[in-house]
């Protein structure tokens, strides 16, 4: 298989039903290449009980999705690529599949994401240009989100050093309409990614993917302004599962745009001032590491074992909605691990079983 074959079958792989980036690299680790996974697609997702076994992604609609990327001086890298950001390939479930336009060593960082709300005040506005600034001097990248008030002030005060703009939809689609201009000035001196197909309108469940993204590429998020339900905090909660740093810039109690932020201070966010407070938290801090191997180790040659209705009602069995680790399952399946490794693989491809933090598993409710 040539090289471009192989990065076709991985863009097929990621964007074939059911397919998302935890379930695509249990399947890159299971099967060793895209192509035998595509192939085991509708077998296993049968033998897991979906009803309608899944079909991937059909090759035409994958070579049209290159063509239209390329078209518009894109690039696609995948995991395993020495293109694809290292900070990002080392959470546990980065996109299988990323679209970039503008400078592609951009999102390689050091970076530092920057958000808050849409509705910022001028005076947060004002901290976020600064601040993003002084941290561009410093060789830092700032990754942020583009959308109205404090993403677009952090754009805005990195353009002339590093700036990255992560976007909920593809990455030839400007949103919101009104930051064409600063789009524009993003694709051609700093960045845009995004994990979403090319021509993609953003919609309400691309944006929690977009935020794990921009926390993914940072060593740390700062959090400017936004209230007790405000999405930046989203963001702050994904950098502190994938392990970095969360930073908050306090406020007036008596603004409700300070809300999020102090609450964050409360829990031990690192407080900040000034550029250097960002600085000196993340100087000399080493990339993220790499992820653990995979649950079940990847090989060039590796096929899944091949399992019995019997010890596949075992796993089923075992099962229930209350989450259990799957080293516990296999204890009490009394089976061998790849055996259950292969049927929750095919239980999750038919929609039937949940993944959980900690290498936990529950039935779908």
């Amino acid at each position: 298989m040539t090289g471009r074959d192989d990065r076709l079958a991985r863009l097929r792989l990621a964007r074939s039903e059911g397919v998302g980036p935890r379930t695509y690299m249990r399947l890159m680790a299971h099967f060793g290449t895209a192509a035998e996974a595509l192939a085991s697609l509708p077998g296993m997702s049968a033998r897991g009980g979906r009803r309608r076994p899944l079909r991937p992604c059909p090759e035409g609609h994958a070579e049209a999705e290159l063509a239209a990327l390329e078209s518009i001086g894109g690039r696609m890298i995948f995991p395993g690529e020495p293109d694809y950001p290292e900070a990002l390939a080392a959470i546990p479930d980065p996109p299988p599949a990323l679209s970039v336009l503008g400078d592609a060593s951009r999102p390689h960082g050091p970076a530092i994401g920057m958000v808050g709300m849409r509705n910022g005040s001028a005076v947060g506005r004002k901290f976020a240009r600064g601040l993003a600034a002084d941290l561009g001097a410093a060789g830092i990248v700032v990754v942020s989100g583009m959308a109205r008030g404090i993403d677009a002030a952090a754009h805005e005060g990195s353009l002339a050093t590093a700036s990255v703009a992560v976007l909920a939809g593809g990455v030839d689609v400007p949103y919101p309409r009104e930051h064409e201009p600063l789009y524009r000035r993003l694709v051609e001196e700093g960045a845009v990614v995004s994990d979403q197909p090319i021509g993609t309108a953003p919609t309400a469940r691309h944006f929690p993917p977009r935020n794990r993204i921009i926390a993914g590429l940072s060593l740390g998020v700062v959090v400017v302004e936004a209230n007790l339900r405000s999405g930046s905090l989203i963001t702050a909660r994904l950098a502190n599962e994938q392990g970095r740093i969360v930073f908050a810039v306090p406020g007036s109690p008596l603004d409700p745009r300070a809300a999020g932020p102090n609450d964050l201070l409360r829990q031990g966010a690192v407080l900040v001032e000034r550029a250097d407070d960002v600085i000196a938290a993340v100087e000399g801090m080493a990339r993220p590491a790499p992820p653990p191997p995979q649950e079940v180790p990847a090989s060039a040659s590796a096929v899944p074992e091949e399992v019995d209705e019997g010890a596949r009602s075992v796993v089923v069995d075992r099962l229930a909605h209350t989450p259990v680790t799957v080293d516990e399952l296999v204890r009490e399946c009394q089976l061998s691990a790849a055996s259950v490794q292969t049927v929750l693989l095919e239980l999750e491809l038919a929609g039937r079983v949940l993944r959980q933090p900690g290498n936990r598993v529950s039935l779908v409710t």
